[in-house]
């Protein structure tokens, strides 16, 4: 499971890192340090333009996903994530994974150890190298009785590789730099789409202890993302 990222990219960053062509929604990106689902944050999604003109745009959405077809938002509060062995077949994500693909940009991802006395220990997992790692979601619309539009996503996860599975038994999915496009083209379809998705190559990402203090939504601060100091 990932519950909990961090993103300290700002938007000239992600659109240089993702090749965006229209940035519209989301100019006043902030940094986050502790994003926890339902806050609002930036994906790149692939849309057509005025001119039916395919580009990669930034967009704000609610972390978990509400399909259109639900009678109340609040269902996205569990749809945090989405299971890869299922994605393309269950009906909360089927019409998503058909279409509306996403990358969710991240600095990093955070993981609680349980611990052999029952106590849980947070881990901070980032790419070694400092790059962006850009997590595998869905994105979807949902038309409120108001008429307001939510625009939510979701983060596809796998079973984790053997250096991270012993902090926890999933992680996102990421989509590397060859397949963006790929990934995210609106007109692809099919389940050979999931070839495309990787778990991190062994030894590319990093885990480390952090403060318990991320577990409390109201911190959010770069201390979250610091090495604890060696016993």
């Amino acid at each position: 499971m990932c519950g909990r990222y961090a993103t300290n990219l700002t938007p000239a960053a992600l659109e240089t890192e993702f090749a965006v062509g229209v940035a519209n929604s989301f100019v006043d990106l902030e940094p986050s340090y502790n994003v926890a689902p339902t806050d609002t944050q930036a994906i790149v999604v692939a849309r057509p333009d005025d001119d039916g003109v395919v580009q990669r745009q930034l967009r704000a959405a609610r972390w978990g996903l509400v399909p259109s077809w639900a009678k109340d938002p609040k269902i996205g509060n569990r749809m945090i994530n989405a299971r890869v062995e299922t994605v393309a077949e269950k009906p909360a994500y089927k019409k998503a994974f058909a279409s509306r693909r996403a990358i969710v940009p991240a600095t990093g991802y955070y993981e609680w150890y349980v611990k052999d006395d029952g106590g849980k220990q947070p881990f901070f997992i980032r790419p070694k190298d400092g790059s962006p790692l850009a997590m595998a979601g869905l994105y979807e619309f949902w038309k409120a009785p108001d008429g307001e539009w939510l625009v939510s996503f979701t983060v596809i996860t796998t079973t984790a590789e053997d250096s991270l599975g012993r902090i926890h038994d999933r992680m996102p999915f990421v989509v590397e730099r060859d397949t963006y496009e790929a990934w995210l083209d609106p007109t692809a379809s099919g389940p050979e789409l999931l070839d495309l998705l990787v778990p991190a190559a062994p030894g590319r990402l990093d885990a480390y202890p952090v403060s318990p203090a991320v577990g409390n939504v109201r911190h959010d601060s770069p201390e979250l993302i610091e090495p604890l100091p060696a016993a």
